[in-house]
């Protein structure tokens, strides 16, 4: 796609300071712009390269101030940070406005789709399958029986997602994802074997909720395992069963959760943390990347460590850790003072 200065100016709403009629077809970091690239400088370190940058086009903030020669176009705006991921977004939307029904797709006599939609090649859509207007199914995807998609979801290639499972709207689904598996129900006998715990359960994922590739979302035992509305999954994030997660939380890669815990809203959650089953933790709290959680967190905490630690106190027991070789020395020096004494 070629845009103009004009054009994205009329986008940002900015001012266009050199050729109106200059034309990009591509983005760049502002150290690596060539002719015919869009490019931004917002961080004050990287203001050097602007007087060097061979890209064609690059947004400022209004009150940016050259001290030397330029060659590129400056399109000026309030905050060059948001209106450069403002025009990712739209590229984006225009990227992405793929319309109609690909072949080969299999879809059963009693599913239904809203206007507007994508099938790509190669999707499956179960038994009274719904999905919603404007929703984008890319190559490869299985939704299987009984799923409800909402408006403006959409499913990268790929994707699975079992049967009962409900969708809201502005949804995304990246690649690899399965929602709606069994959870991990086993009961040993008296030999040592196990036997399967029907899982007869389902998924549910409100509004506005991203899922990163690779991510596992399990199907509830019995009642639903819970996404709430505004929640961002970052890539391979293990769900267990019956697990509720509360609006607007993030959690970062690797990040897995046992079975039945409860999360509350507004909580940030590091990669690698591991949090075990039946647990509840309180809303708005942050827990440090790698940290290993086997108790109920209150509201507000700051946590880290394996098992994890309030934070202020791992922060104090680490500078102990750090010094412990001394301490040990130390010690060793005592004891022969004090052998030496007796």
């Amino acid at each position: 796609m070629i845009f103009t200065a004009t054009q994205i100016a009329g986008i940002l709403n900015g001012e266009i300071e050199g050729d109106e009629t200059v034309e990009v077809s591509k983005l760049a970091k502002i150290e690596e712009g060539t002719k015919g690239s869009l490019t931004f400088l917002s961080n004050p370190k990287y203001t050097q390269y602007i007087y060097s940058t061979d890209a064609s086009i690059t947004i400022v903030d209004k009150n940016f101030e050259a001290e030397s020669e330029i060659s590129t176009t400056l399109i000026r705006v309030e905050d060059a940070y948001k209106a450069f991921s403002q025009l990712l977004e739209y590229y984006n939307m225009v990227k992405m406005n793929k319309v109609g029904v690909e072949q080969p797709v299999f879809i059963s006599g009693t599913a239904k789709y809203g206007e507007n939609i994508y099938l790509g090649a190669f999707a499956y859509l179960g038994e009274n399958v719904v999905i919603g207007k404007n929703a984008k199914i890319y190559p490869n995807v299985y939704i299987g029986d009984n799923v409800t998609l909402g408006d403006n979801v959409v499913v990268f290639a790929g994707a699975k997602i079992y049967s009962e499972t409900k969708i809201g709207t502005n949804c995304v689904i990246h690649s690899g994802v399965i929602i709606g598996a069994d959870g991990f129900g086993f009961v040993p006998n008296e030999k040592g074997e196990y036997s399967k715990v029907p899982q007869t359960g389902n998924v549910i994922i409100e509004d506005n909720v991203d899922v990163g590739a690779g991510t596992s979302i399990d199907r509830a035992t019995l009642g639903s395992t819970i996404i709430r509305r505004g929640v961002k999954m970052d890539n391979q994030i293990q769900i267990a069963h019956n697990v509720e997660i509360g609006e607007h939380t993030a959690i970062a890669a690797q990040t897995g959760i046992a079975g039945s815990t409860k999360i509350g809203k507004f909580c940030l959650i590091g990669g690698q943390v591991g949090i075990a089953g039946h647990l509840t933790i309180g809303d708005n709290v942050r827990i440090q990347a790698q940290s290993g959680i086997g108790r109920n967190i209150k509201e507000g905490e700051v946590i880290q460590g394996s098992p994890a630690l309030a934070y202020g106190d791992f922060n104090k027991s680490y500078v102990h850790f750090k010094n412990l070789p001394k301490i040990v020395d130390r010690i060793y020096e005592l004891e022969k003072k004090t052998d030496s004494n007796e």
